[in-house]
């Protein structure tokens, strides 16, 4: 990352883009955000933060202007299992406009290369019936058999990508995240992820108390900590690398694996309630790792335990701060 670069994060009032735009006006980057909202924990570093609504053509023209060297395109309507398996026409629908007009936007505007994020949810659910799945290779995302909604508009912008850099020479990076978490992202509201999820249950939780897990909680799921993350987006975007690639850690752990870790955290012992009623999503999935490493010469490497316990100590103050965890639900025990 040159100093002085100047780039365009869209969605820097979400968990990642908020993330990404601290690390970046730390490298000395000139740093414009746009989103719909402001981040909602803390005030954004950028040099320039911008409410306009991506889904409009006009929008996309002004986030781009004044000479960006590069974009980030983090800006998307998503959420959890629960959020993505509800809301098909929305999510692919602004989504899909969103991805269009960014990209003819920045080429229009001249800017040098923009990095998009897709998601593991571009793989073929049959490829994903198992909890002991195989871990997934880029390849892997054809025969084409995405998740509904979210899967196929990532997918089909994926392929926008492609066409832009044959057609128009335009520089394009792809990358597909799988399952981030971290401090400051959502964790309430039916848009949270899984870790997120769980923490505040245990968090609310008092010690012997029984908590609802979604499903049998056998699923199985990677998970990959902000700070990795964002390195591995800064990385990609500084590679030569075209097309796309996993973002995310190997290790497979099942939810009732990851409640179980987020109680030893809290010093808590409790019962789980599975509700067989709830989305689950694919049965596992997994990344292989084996293209970054090649690729990048690196991979996330932060354990799961020590994200986690950052990540859960976060949520448990927020809760805290809004009066929500009583006396009698305090930690049991300090670990």
């Amino acid at each position: 990352m040159r100093l002085n670069t100047r780039v365009l994060v869209t969605g820097a009032g979400g968990f990642i883009g908020h993330a990404l735009v601290n690390r970046l006006k730390a490298q000395g980057c000139f740093v414009r955000g746009v989103d719909i909202k402001y981040p909602e924990y803390e005030s954004s570093k950028a040099d320039e933060f911008e409410i306009l609504d991506l889904r409009r053509w006009d929008n996309c023209l002004q986030a781009t202007r004044g000479g960006i060297d590069e974009v980030y395109n983090l800006a998307a309507d998503m959420g959890g299992i629960g959020y993505i398996t509800a809301f098909h026409a929305d999510i692919a629908r602004n989504n899909i406009l969103i991805n269009a007009h960014m990209l003819e936007a920045s080429r229009l505007n001249g800017v040098g290369r923009l990095l998009f994020s897709s998601s593991a949810c571009v793989y073929g659910q049959n490829k994903q019936r198992c909890a002991d799945v195989t871990p997934l290779c880029e390849e892997d995302a054809y025969p084409a058999d995405p998740e509904p909604g979210y899967g196929w508009e990532k997918l089909f912008t994926e392929e926008l990508c492609r066409y832009y850099r044959r057609d128009y020479g335009f520089e394009t990076r792809t990358v597909r995240f799988h399952n981030v978490y971290g401090p400051l992202g959502v964790f309430e509201g039916g848009k949270e992820k899984a870790p997120a999820a769980i923490s505040r249950k245990v968090a609310l939780a008092g010690d012997g108390e029984a908590i609802e897990v979604w499903g049998d909680g056998e699923q199985t799921r990677s998970f990959m900590y902000i700070d990795d993350c964002v390195e591995g987006l800064l990385r990609l975007m500084e590679s030569d690398y075209e097309q796309p690639l996993n973002l995310g850690t190997n290790r497979l752990v099942t939810i009732n694996q990851l409640v179980n870790i987020v109680c030893s955290i809290a010093g808590k012992q409790l019962v789980k309630r599975h509700d067989l009623s709830k989305p689950q999503g694919v049965r596992g999935r997994n990344s292989d790792n084996t293209r970054i490493k090649k690729v990048l010469g690196w991979e996330p490497s932060i354990p799961l335990e020590a994200g986690l316990e950052i990540t859960y100590k976060w949520i448990e103050g927020e809760l805290r701060k809004a009066s929500r965890i009583s006396a009698g639900k305090t930690r049991s025990a300090v670990v």
